[in-house]
């Protein structure tokens, strides 16, 4: 496994996003979750992301249970905090305030089961709480050796650089696929011009672009089936884009999957592509896309396959869209 630099973090080229663990996408199997972060691991895989709110806190314990016994410089932990919940697990807004922070903390550490979080970032902008304040609070957090660094998630160029100037961002967390290249046209170029990193989230568009979707097989609680990418009317229209990228793939001898991630991964040496997967096949063959190498002629032959907007409705439906810094 190959390493990349996010922002001063040296992590492994490739990371995991453990929130499918968690029920997001229907019921997860414990076993195979657990096995799967092993796998990870075991395959030089070092960054893992999570947040304390999902599951409502089952997927840190959970990322505890499969941690225990390996050391701990041997991987890294990047945490989201703050978004508040409702019985039922429905998300209801964002606290960012100074004194949530530091109990957010608090609470994630002891779940986790670690003395500190290498990366310590808020799930999502808060509108009520400048993000200089926000930021404040985590700057003291990494003075007292509770967190390592300093990220932010799905915020605009603007409050990348009002966040920077108080404390240097590691990275910035971001949905960016095929079908979600809003980061193109500001942020990314802020990111390079401050030397942030990216950990890209949603590189398979939630399994849209994978290869592998059928929407008949939604589970009981999968949040997709409330996502407007996957209605009817938009999900056939986008399971069309997946047919011609398949074509794509064959020529270059690899799966949807592979082709996919290894066009975010060459978008710029300081991404890094977050794996999503909850069983070991899927995360062996996420793994395969490190052994794609794209030319400037393939690179040219995937944006004629999945032209940038050529996607149908909104990555979240139009209340969470509102708290996004950046759109589709």
């Amino acid at each position: 496994m190959q390493t990349r630099n996010l922002g001063g973090a040296a992590v492994s080229a490739f990371g995991l996003g453990a929130m499918s663990m968690s029920g997001s996408y229907g019921p997860a199997d414990r076993d195979e979750s657990i096995a799967t972060v092993h796998a990870a691991l075991d395959a030089g895989i070092t960054l893992i992301d999570t947040s304390d709110h999902y599951g409502a806190g089952h997927n840190e314990m959970l990322l505890a249970e499969a941690l225990r016994g390996r050391p701990r410089d041997s991987y890294q932990l990047s945490v989201k905090f703050g978004v508040l919940l409702s019985p039922g697990g429905m998300p209801g807004g964002q606290d960012s305030r100074p004194e949530a922070v530091r109990n957010f903390l608090v609470h994630s550490l002891a779940r986790l089961g670690t003395d500190h979080i290498d990366i310590y970032r808020p799930a999502r902008l808060d509108p009520a709480v400048p993000i200089e304040e926000t930021v404040g609070a985590i700057k003291e957090l990494i003075d007292g050796g509770y967190v390592r660094h300093l990220g932010l998630s799905e915020v605009n160029a603007e409050t990348i650089r009002r966040a920077h100037a108080v404390h240097p961002v590691a990275d910035l967390q971001i949905e960016y696929s095929l079908v979600s290249r809003g980061v193109e046209a500001e942020v990314l170029p802020v990111l390079r011009e401050l030397g942030i990193g990216m950990t890209a989230y949603g590189v398979l568009a939630r399994g849209l672009i994978s290869g592998h979707y059928d929407p008949a097989a939604n589970a009981p609680g999968d949040f997709r089936g409330r996502t407007p990418r996957f209605s009817p009317g938009n999900v056939e229209h986008n399971l069309g884009l997946v047919e011609a990228l398949r074509r794509v793939a064959a020529a270059k001898g690899c799966t949807v999957a592979q082709l996919a991630i290894a066009w975010v991964a060459a978008q710029d040496p300081s991404i890094v592509p977050l794996v999503g997967a909850r069983t070991r096949e899927r995360l062996t063959e996420a793994l395969g896309a490190a052994d794609v190498t794209l030319t400037p002629a393939d690179l040219a032959e995937i944006e004629r396959a999945v032209p940038a907007g050529s996607a149908r409705g909104d990555r979240y439906p139009s209340a969470a869209m509102a708290s996004l810094g950046v759109g589709n």
